[in-house]
């Protein structure tokens, strides 16, 4: 008898014809966020589960299912997932790294840049027919080169960040958990500072951390108030990492110059106040949205069930399960 996955979101075909080929899949074609219902009843009757950041796969879920034997996540994070509650249920945790990481990067560049050269605000402006001519004062914005990048989180996105501001004669100075090698700091001309200094001498500040007890409204109201005035902001990480309260206020205040997120305190809801606010690009959480990368993540998330189910360790196994298997 074939084994069973199930999927919580239409993925592109490349990884569902590989989990096709081997198992029964069940796939929901729910344009929304799966119903918690409907996943627990999927889940209960699928000996693999293939789910997005917005599935919560808590201990009350994990308690009601028996056959499970991995749970592939759509994503490179997993803060959706409980990983000790995985663990004494023996069900594998694997997430999509690396394949995403240009695509993320390309992103957080794009809405600095939008930013910075104040283009959705000079689209609106065209488009309500208002250009009557070039001026020497309309939409000026700021130039990258010889602006400093804080790259706050120095994973692969990061540095992919990285090489491309370098590519348009930006500084960079970054903040991590741990201090790069120097052979890695040389190759980026990254220089590695506190997060203190950082607020204080970067012009644009682009969030690449994890979501952790730690990192969760690592921006709040105390380090708007540390920034050097007239910051840009950027964030294509975790929506929670910023206090979406307090970034409005910084933003009216001046404090902030501007900011672009893909990501938010509340998903998918919105602060009301920032979506009136002109100095605020906001984009539906499409960091990885490219053909490449989203079919890639289906076919490494195919590839991480279907070495499971054959009995063996799939390759992209979250670090907290390292050995258990």
């Amino acid at each position: 008898m074939k084994k069973s996955v199930f999927v919580t979101r239409v993925i592109p075909e490349a990884g569902l014809n590989l989990l096709r080929d081997r198992f029964h899949v069940s796939v929901s074609q729910q344009p929304a966020p799966i119903e918690r219902k409907d996943l627990i009843q999927g889940a209960g009757k699928a000996d693999a589960l293939v789910c997005l950041l917005s599935d919560r796969i808590d201990q009350a879920l994990l308690d009601q299912v028996n056959q499970l034997k991995i749970i592939a996540n759509y994503a490179v994070g997993y803060n959706n997932i409980d990983i000790r509650a995985a663990q004494e249920k023996g069900v594998m945790v694997t997430n999509t790294p690396g394949v995403l990481t240009n695509a993320t990067a390309e992103l957080a560049f794009a809405l600095m840049i939008t930013l910075t050269r104040r283009i959705m605000t000079s689209d609106r402006y065209t488009r309500q027919g208002r250009f009557i001519g070039w001026d020497p004062l309309l939409f000026l914005g700021d130039e990258l080169a010889g602006k400093t990048m804080g790259i706050v989180g120095m994973g692969r996105i990061g540095q992919s960040l990285a090489e491309k501001c370098r590519a348009f004669g930006m500084s960079v100075i970054y903040h991590n958990r741990r201090r790069l090698d120097e052979k890695t700091e040389n190759h980026l001309s990254a220089v590695y500072c506190s997060f203190d200094e950082l607020l204080t001498r970067a012009d644009v500040i682009s969030i690449h951390a994890p979501l952790t007890e730690e990192t969760r409204y690592l921006f709040n109201r105390s380090v708007f108030e540390r920034m050097k005035t007239g910051t840009y902001l950027i964030n294509t990480a975790r929506g929670e990492l910023i206090d979406e309260t307090a970034l409005t206020e910084a933003l009216a205040s001046g404090r902030l110059k501007g900011a672009g997120l893909d990501v938010y305190e509340r998903e998918p809801a919105v602060t009301e106040e920032l979506m009136a606010m002109d100095n605020v690009v906001l984009l539906p959480h499409i960091g990885s949205a490219t053909v490449e990368t989203r079919s890639a993540m289906a076919v490494m998330a195919a590839r991480n069930v279907i070495a499971a189910l054959e009995g063996r360790v799939p390759e992209n196994l979250v670090p907290e399960m390292a050995g258990m298997f």
